[in-house]
């Protein structure tokens, strides 16, 4: 990774901190995005702290703008793009007759077609330095449930982009991936884990063995599992990988 020049998406929490503090630690040059822009700071903090090399810009991606002044980002402070990690984007977890047009807009807005822009817009980058693109979905769009509608139909759109994008990446010399992160040890799952120990009256960590066990799994994820996989599939050693969609679950999936 020494020398490449990777932006990572949601980058100021959670799994994609874990990737960008990873790729950083492998030598890559990392810009990182997210709204936060403080806890981007801390992040960029980290990474100078430990001996890499990082900047940050505070964006909302669901702007038709927001991917070029990103990708301009990139080139201007490290003069080219090799890597894109597609990372960002909550939805909103409900019921489809309580879900708003605005949950909708807003979960493809953010995880979908700010993918779709900002690959756009690298493309010709990634073209000519022989770059990588992957895309952190979810489980979700292989068996999304009935409390993630918005979430399941853009990992699904992100699996199918992911795939049509690898032909062209064959033409054009870009590798392009998708990773289905599971149950990981997020702020999100965190609020997951409480409401499972409120309707089953145990506390978080009984709540955790439970949702270990109804979910037939080997154990909750980390954000550093997803990153240890990214810096592997993004690696020469993981170049042979072309549309592949890894489940990165703990056995939870079992569908094909």
């Amino acid at each position: 990774m020494n020398g490449k020049i990777a932006i990572v998406t949601g980058a100021s929490r959670g799994i994609g901190r874990s990737i960008a503090m990873r790729l950083a630690k492998d030598g890559a040059h990392v810009v990182l995005c997210a709204r936060d822009e403080g806890a981007l700071r801390e992040v960029v903090a980290a990474i100078d702290a430990a001996g890499g090399t990082a900047c940050a810009v505070s964006l909302d991606l669901r702007g038709p703008d927001a991917a070029a002044r990103l990708a301009r980002t990139a080139v201007d402070s490290y003069g080219g793009i090799d890597i894109i990690v597609n990372n960002a984007g909550a939805t909103t977890r409900g019921d489809f007759e309580s879900l708003t047009e605005e949950d909708w807009s807003d979960g493809f807005a953010l995880k979908f077609f700010a993918a779709v822009r900002l690959t756009r817009t690298a493309w010709p980058q990634l073209k000519r330095r022989g770059g990588s693109v992957l895309n952190i979905a979810g489980i979700g769009g292989r068996t999304p449930g009935p409390q993630f509608a918005v979430g399941g139909s853009v990992n699904a759109a992100l699996l199918s982009l992911t795939k049509s994008l690898a032909d062209v990446g064959i033409r054009d010399g870009v590798q392009v991936n998708a990773i289905n992160p599971g149950a990981i040890r997020t702020e999100r799952l965190a609020k997951r884990l409480e409401a499972v120990a409120l309707l089953k009256g145990v506390d978080i960590v009984g709540a955790e063995v439970a949702f270990v066990r109804e979910a037939n799994m080997t154990r909750l994820g980390e954000p550093d599992d997803v990153a240890n996989l990214v810096a592997y599939v993004l690696s020469p050693a993981g170049r042979f990988l072309q549309g592949s969609i890894i489940d990165l679950d703990g056995g939870q999936t079992k569908t094909f």
